[in-house]
């Protein structure tokens, strides 16, 4: 390592000593907020802080319950290069006269939040309250899959990619970018308006693949490139490894910008802020890959094992900031719970957390608590009964996003077993047996709020027990 990098990461560690003093007098909470592409992490986190400043719809959070959680207040952040997430901006979006869906998750941002707490028991006469800082930061899912990268060579990476595009939920998608591949020659020099369309065609097969659905697509940054696009950085894609490449070939280059891609951006993501969170909520949208079909599903399955593979899970101590934090909790959120009827929510739970299946048990293993639930962070739709030939139907009724329509709908009902999702997905199936399920996007509600009361939402209060409850006594 070079001795810039050492003195980084002591100057980082002195840093984070410092902080771990002040938190023995107020603690800080680092709840990380991720999610693959249109999971709503924004609506999330500004639902969120709404309804915890505003705690009339909070209930279910035991410390809001017992009148224990006597405010909350914004604070200015403690990281000064952390772009602040924009609360005021995207709760105005949602709460206007004519309300929209804010704009969706492009970089890392960060909001404080101090929370004033009694606590809990037969001292909370004697001991007066306290403050508890949450630190809540938001960063898109697709950056987590860039963290498997670390520990795979270039080779290793381009056999992997280049076998998951020849699956049939994929082949289709890569047909171009395939077609190029199969006309260049790896080990031939260097040609940069070569290499430019190699890595252009690449990006198009992935974001054709997330138009399409597809949740593993990595990496991360050539959907979300910023202020590295068009940098050799991104400048690169998967070739198969030929026989010997001489320095200076296609193959070398790639090779070469796949390493600086890691170390200039894989990285310092995990070293600054994945390494440093406490809690972490997970959103995923299992409908819309339902929506997707069966292949959808399971490109979302593995996406996921891939990224809960990159936490470190575990209890964390007074010297978690010298040795790195772990993560205590973890929650896997299905969003948009209010396109279904509440007797469904049951079952959109058990299909994300069947999804899920094999990464929980292995951070349970850690010592991690993990769970899942069927939310909606914003609550866009009202449930009624109607009667449809001669029987009870529950239906939600709302704004359709696209017309701005008020319907009621029954958008059908989930399987009761879940191998009934899991099995045609492992399968590789192109289609479910009982016809597509049907994904609706609703606008967001115009609202007109009693004082006191935050967003409407479902089981926000619930996931926020699980999350920081404990911390709140």
């Amino acid at each position: 390592m070079a001795i810039g990098g050492i003195a980084d990461d002591i100057t980082r560690l002195i840093d984070e000593a410092q902080d771990s003093v002040g938190a023995l007098f107020e603690p800080v909470i680092r709840l990380g907020v991720t999610g693959l592409s249109r999971a709503g992490k924004t609506v999330f986190i500004t639902s969120l802080v709404a309804n915890l400043i505003r705690r009339g719809r909070m209930g279910q959070l035991a410390a809001v319950a017992e009148n224990r959680l006597e405010n909350a207040y914004l604070q200015p952040q403690p990281d000064d290069t952390v772009p602040r997430f924009e609360f005021e901006r995207n709760l105005a979006a949602l709460t206007g006269t004519e309300p929209h869906w804010p704009e969706s998750t492009r970089a890392i941002s960060q909001l404080r939040l101090t929370l004033r707490v009694r606590p809990q028991g037969w001292w909370r006469g004697l001991a007066g309250s306290r403050n508890l800082h949450l630190d809540i930061v938001d960063y898109p899912g697709e950056w987590l899959l860039d963290l498997p990268l670390m520990h795979k060579s270039y080779g290793e990476w381009s056999a992997e990619a280049l076998e998951a595009a020849r699956n049939p939920a994929r082949a289709r998608l890569a047909e171009d970018w395939h077609r190029l591949t199969a006309q260049t020659d790896p080990a031939e020099p260097l040609d940069e308006t070569r290499a430019a369309a190699l890595a252009a065609g690449f990006r198009d097969y992935l974001a054709q693949g997330r138009a399409a659905g597809l949740s593993a697509l990595a990496p991360g940054r050539f959907l979300m490139p910023g202020e590295l696009e068009g940098s050799p950085a991104l400048t690169f894609a998967p070739l198969p490894k030929p026989e010997s490449a001489r320095s200076g070939s296609l193959w070398r280059a790639f090779e070469r910008r796949y390493e600086a891609y890691k170390r200039a951006v894989a990285r310092p993501f995990f070293r600054d802020h994945f390494s440093r969170i406490d809690r972490q909520v997970v959103l995923i949208d299992v409908l819309e890959a339902l929506h997707g079909g069966p292949r959808a599903v399971d490109d979302l399955r593995l996406a996921m094992a891939d990224i809960l593979a990159c936490f470190r899970t575990g209890s964390n101590g007074w010297l978690a900031p010298l040795l790195g934090n772990k993560v205590e909790r973890i929650l896997f959120c299905a969003t948009k719970a209010d396109h279904l009827h509440h007797s469904q929510h049951d079952r959109l739970a058990a299909i994300a957390a069947a999804l899920l299946d094999d990464a929980r048990q292995r951070a349970e293993f850690r010592g991690a608590q993990t769970d899942a639930m069927a939310i909606a962070s914003l609550r866009a739709t009202v449930e009624q009964t109607i009667t449809h030939e001669g029987a009870p139907l529950g239906v939600v009724r709302g704004r359709l996003l696209e017309t701005g329509r008020e319907v009621a709908l029954h958008p059908g009902d989930l399987p009761a077993s879940t191998a009934e999702v899991l099995a045609p997905a492992r399968e590789g199936r192109a289609h479910w047996l009982d016809g597509d399920y049907r994904v609706m996007h609703f606008a967001p509600p115009r609202l007109s709020g009693k004082s006191g009361e935050g967003l409407p939402h479902i089981r926000l209060d619930r996931a926020l027990e699980f999350l920081i409850g404990d911390r709140l006594r």
